[in-house]
């Protein structure tokens, strides 16, 4: 019941995101929205909460509720994404398929352009298979160039899909492919209603989910007013990071990052670069997955065992564990990423509070 009242809500004529969580709020769930009086609301929405909400529903919507690969996460479900509470127009729900626990995750945005440069996709495919391996789940849009090889990079450690049509319909099709591997291991979603057709308008609103989701965002290759470029003012008009990564001044597909950092975003060269740059906020994103044992690699096991209960420097950490400080920084900030260890005053580090 709860799916089909969620549906028949957000298919109401007249009520956008701001209404539809005051209704809520009001009513205390989506199910009383449509036992109770609203004389506030516009007549056409108010004829449509009178309704049965059985009778909202459209066959597209029949067909989502009966697929079990389909989900939903509503404003009041606990695992909707932080991050996206925070923009100025959060949706209320999000259509799902695939891995729901990738919404969890810590989430980094990849962007670019739609007919990028062979040098360009292979940047975008190791960018994104070099954060997952340290934990970043990959978010872009299911557009093929940058977007597609961004997925690809990032397939092993699970990627989201951000779409501008409903869930039910891949669009562009010559990544269905694509999107069918993506459900292994990651996740698809979007906020519009199953059996959303694209269209122009719906390109700016997935955009600003892309970086409402993330931590940061990262164009690869862009023209001057792409829509790449749009995905990176809106992260920096939600307050997040935004990197970009430079090219040849004679590459017309390098004028749009080469223009964001001159507007702020940062200049990476490396994923190394990404990492040192949010691994305070990844940190914090981790702060209720933090491991209650000593982790599995081995080199990363050895050094928390060293920190034991105390607080250690980097020079007295590579002694007690017989490695150089080149190889203990890779270490350290790995695990400074996921959560396992915390850098404390004076440059050295600590064991979590909650690990054991």
């Amino acid at each position: 019941m709860k799916d089909i009242a969620w549906l028949a809500l957000l298919r109401c004529p007249g009520l956008g995101a701001k209404r539809q969580r005051a209704l809520l709020e009001k009513c205390g769930s989506a199910e009383a929205c449509f036992s109770a009086r609203h004389a506030e609301l516009p007549s056409a929405s108010q004829e449509w909460l009178r309704r049965d909400p059985e009778d909202c529903l459209t066959a597209a919507d029949r067909s989502w509720l009966e697929n079990p690969e389909h989900d939903l996460c509503t404003w009041w479900d606990d695992d909707y994404p932080p991050l996206l509470r925070e923009i100025d127009d959060p949706p209320m729900a999000l259509f799902l398929r695939g891995q729901r626990a990738r919404l969890r995750d810590p989430l980094f945005a990849m962007v670019g352009s739609r007919n990028p440069s062979p040098l360009g996709s292979a940047t975008a495919r190791a960018f994104a298979e070099e954060l997952g391996h340290s934990g970043l789940v990959i978010v872009s849009g299911l557009a093929v160039g940058i977007d597609a090889a961004a997925h690809q990079g990032a397939l092993t450690r699970g990627t989201l899909a951000v779409l501008g049509t409903g869930t039910d319909l891949v669009y562009p099709r010559e990544n269905l492919d694509l999107a069918r591997t993506i459900l292994a291991t990651g996740l698809i979603i979007s906020e519009q209603v199953p059996g959303t057709r694209v269209h122009r308008g719906l390109f700016p609103r997935r955009n600003r989910l892309i970086s409402g989701l993330s931590l940061g965002t990262l164009v690869v290759e862009a023209a001057e007013n792409s829509g790449s470029l749009i995905t990176a003012r809106l992260a920096m008009e939600q307050g997040r990071e935004v990197f970009a990564i430079p090219g040849s001044i004679h590459n017309p597909l390098a004028r749009g990052p080469h223009r964001l950092i001159r507007d702020g975003a940062k200049l990476v060269e490396t994923a190394r670069d990404i990492l040192e740059e949010l691994g305070p906020l990844f940190a914090a994103t981790q702060s209720s997955r933090r491991s209650a044992s000593a982790p599995a690699d081995p080199q990363e096991r050895q050094v928390w065992t060293a920190l034991g209960h105390e607080t250690l420097s980097s020079e007295e950490i590579a002694s007690r564990c017989g490695l150089t400080l080149q190889t203990l920084s890779s270490i350290l900030l790995h695990m400074e990423i996921q959560g396992t260890i915390a850098s404390c005053p004076g440059g050295r580090f600590c064991r979590l509070p909650n690990a054991t």
